[in-house]
Parts: structure tokens; sequence; C-alpha cells
């Protein structure tokens, strides 16, 4: 990224696509930060923030986080001291009106949004890639059944078990899926028409993909 421009960037994609490994990447590359409304959120309750506490009742009460509260913890964030040369959002927006919140955020604040980065992958292939995470119930080391077997079969190298996690069971996945096409999917129509989308090829290796991202972004920001 050259001279004083500043890169707002949001990272679109099905679980599994490689949004969160790509963000990190980017993170690190460019020294702007890089952050999901879950970590958002968990920063919030550990503060004990007054949006912190407004979520806390909505979870406590299993209901969804309602819109607005994560909303103005973006407009918190996107205000801090470190995005004040861009930032990376990941998982957000999730819905078309999250993302007519954000146009309008940006458009009070005098922001641009720079790029949104479309991380395309076919559902079999992100149901291949969750449901075949292993975890260690020890040490917390992740495997794949296809793409990094642990060497000992079905446990560790530290001889921990390995176990399948509540929301990488097939079932689970194809739901979570499900969600995304239903709610998120209808995101990149929006912002092709906007002419911000670029579409990534999620297929490839990460190095292949990061490649192709930074490509995109030092032609753009």
């Amino acid at each position: 990224m050259g001279g004083d421009r500043k890169c707002r960037i949001v990272l679109l994609g099905m679980p599994g696509a490689g949004k969160g490994t790509q963000g990190a990447l980017l993170e690190k590359h460019f020294g702007i930060p890089n952050v999901s409304t879950g970590d958002m959120l968990r920063e919030s309750l550990s503060e004990g923030t007054k949006l912190g506490l407004a979520a806390k009742s909505h979870m406590d009460a299993g209901k969804l986080v309602p819109d607005d509260v994560i909303v103005k913890m973006v407009d918190e964030f996107i205000h801090k001291s470190e995005c004040s040369k861009g930032f990376i959002l990941d998982g957000f927006p999730r819905t078309l009106g999250q993302a007519k919140a954000l146009d309008e955020m940006f458009e009070t604040r005098g922001f641009k949004l720079t790029l949104v980065l479309y991380f395309d992958l076919g559902q079999e292939d992100a149901v291949i890639r969750l449901s075949g995470r292993r975890v260690c119930k020890v040490c917390q080391r992740m495997y794949h059944v296809a793409f990094n077997p642990s060497p000992n079969k079905d446990r560790c190298v530290c001889q921990g078990e390995l176990y399948v996690r509540n929301d990488d069971k097939e079932e689970i996945v194809r739901h979570r899926l499900s969600v995304y096409i239903t709610q998120t999917k209808p995101l990149v129509a929006y912002y092709k028409e906007k002419g911000l989308l670029v579409e990534i090829d999620a297929s490839k290796d990460i190095g292949s993909v990061n490649d192709e991202v930074l490509g995109v972004l030092y032609a753009n920001c």
C-alpha cells in the first residue's frame, strides 16, 4: 500500500473458504488490524463495556446479538488509533441490512470502502475442509484427515485423542453453509453492483491464494 492511502477491506466467503487465514496473513503483511465480529464481542465482553453488556444480555437469553449492537461495535472499532492506516473486516457484514448500515456508517464518517474480497469456494469443497478437521483433546493441535493427517492416525503426536468439534460435524457444517447461502451470499451481488467486489479462487493452496490477494491489494490500495 503506497503513500497515505488507507485500505479498508471486507472479506466475504462461506465457512471454510480461508478468510480467517488470509486475514491473519494480511494483518501481518500490511500492519493493519484484521478483526471479526467474534473478536469484537469477546473484547467488549472482557472489558465490560456498555455494548458488551448489551450483547451479553442477548447471548445469555440464547438470542442472536441484534444488528444495531454489532454495528455500534464495528463503529467503535474502526475509530481506534490502530485503524488509522486501514483495517480488515472478517465476518461483517453478514446480511444486506448490515451492509447498508456499514455504508451509512462510512458515509457519516467520510470513509470509503476500498475493496470486498470474495473467497469463492464450492459448497462440497467447504464441507470437506470443515468436516475433515480433527483437534487434539490435550494440546489442541489441529489436523485434517485429507490435507494434514496425524502420523498417529486417531491420536496426536503428543498421544492425545483426536476429536471432531461440534461445529465441524457434517450436519452442523451443512447447516452453517445453508445459513451463509441464505443470508450472506446476496452480498456478493450487492458489492459487485457497486464495483467493489474482487473474486478470489479459494480452492487453491494458501500460498497461491495469498499471492493473488496481495496482487489485487497492491493494485488497488
